[in-house]
């Protein structure tokens, strides 16, 4: 997308761009662009996480009020496209990106002021505890059972493919809290310490070697009701407000990223073929289209308007330019994808780890289904 940026539009852009300069040192430039999952690991992405924060940078998306910046639309996206461009780390999103705004729209004000000030600084680091064993694309299904006993309730089940939980300070949760009602109606929204009695982990690797996914387990945890967010059984509608914020990401500007790479690869391994020429040319029209997608959602956000459907959209169309970027980079490698060295190993690291792209924070088919009871009243 060709923003036509104002003079002040400009002006922040090198302040953008000073700051990166100064502050995205050697040893954070490397872990992002040897990153091959969701996140780089834990000390690059705490150490940028507290460099954002003293700049006052890191929750772009909060209001002001609770410790957003207040920019503009177009400086969320100037801001995200220089940092992407410049191969900053990231920071563990799940504090920043899921619970805060959650917080921020269903939370009571002593939770506010007890949780937001310790995610913006890092001390809090959470993970998402929505998946189970059974129940995964079908999330209503879930059977971790919270039962009320006094002012705490008593939590037992487990959750699976939890990202980051070995890293994780605190897990946000959906519990069974009504075993009665229809399966949507009887789930609630707890935020539970990680360090809680009962509360046990096991680590889970991945395809490619990665040790990001992890299954927790719940053994009588307590956890006092007033760590529920929102109201009993409501917990549903909590989860889906957060849903929108994890779909509706910041694809566009990671995907110029992985082109920019991609033609790099090809470039150096003299990849020439005019087939693949025209493969790198549809990829950048797609992600085009992508960022176009992506300007509507993130506008609709900053009217205080749900994105709906569209966030839904841009997931799926972000997801399916991410593996198609990743086929382009072992393509472009050629022979040298099966070698030993670092590219080879980021390149088929990044395949193989997005090969669950199109299945983590809901599958694809789950948001066509979104789309077309949105689109099409089916």
């Amino acid at each position: 997308m060709d923003l036509q940026l104002a003079p002040a539009d400009l002006a922040f852009r090198e302040e953008v761009r000073a700051f990166l300069d100064a502050h995205l040192t050697e040893d954070l430039r490397a872990a992002g662009a040897a990153r091959t999952g969701s996140f780089c690991d834990l000390a690059p992405t705490a150490k940028w996480h507290a460099t954002l924060h003293r700049k006052g940078w890191v929750a772009p998306d909060w209001p002001v009020e609770h410790g957003g910046t207040g920019w503009t639309t177009t400086e969320r996206h100037i801001f995200a496209s220089e940092c992407a461009s410049a191969g900053a780390p990231g920071i563990h999103s799940f504090g920043i990106r899921m619970c805060g705004p959650v917080i921020i729209g269903f939370g009571t004000p002593e939770q506010q002021a007890y949780y937001l000030p310790k995610i913006l600084s890092g001390e809090h680091r959470w993970c998402q505890g929505y998946s189970e064993p059974g129940s995964g694309s079908d999330l209503a299904s879930l059977q971790t059972r919270a039962r009320p006993d006094g002012d705490d309730y008593v939590v037992n089940g487990t959750k699976i493919w939890t990202s980051l939980a070995h890293q994780a300070t605190h897990i946000f949760c959906l519990v069974r809290t009504d075993l009665e009602a229809k399966p949507q109606r009887g789930i609630s929204f707890l935020l539970i310490d990680r360090n809680t009695p009962g509360l046990t982990m096991r680590p889970i690797i991945n395809i490619s070697g990665e040790h990001e996914f992890n299954q927790v387990f719940f053994d009588d945890v307590r956890v006092p009701k007033s760590q529920r967010i929102g109201a009993e059984n409501e917990g549903w509608t909590v989860a889906k407000y957060l849903l929108e914020f994890e779909r509706g990401g910041n694809y566009a500007n990671g995907l110029w990223a992985r082109l920019k790479w991609v033609r790099d690869l090809a470039s150096r391994y003299a990849t020439e073929d005019a087939g693949f020429g025209r493969k790198l040319a549809q990829v950048e029209i797609d992600i085009t289209a992508v960022e176009m997608q992506e300007h509507r959602v993130v506008s609709a956000r900053a009217l205080g308007e749900s994105p709906g459907a569209a966030a839904s959209m841009l997931k799926l169309q972000g997801n399916v330019l991410t593996q198609r970027l990743d086929e382009l980079a072992i393509e472009a490698l050629g022979p040298q994808a099966s070698h030993e060295g670092r590219e080879a190993a980021v390149a088929m690291g990044r395949y193989l780890y997005d090969r669950a792209v199109t299945i983590l924070g809901g599958t694809s088919e789950i948001q066509r289904n979104i789309m077309a009871r949105a689109m099409l009243g089916i």
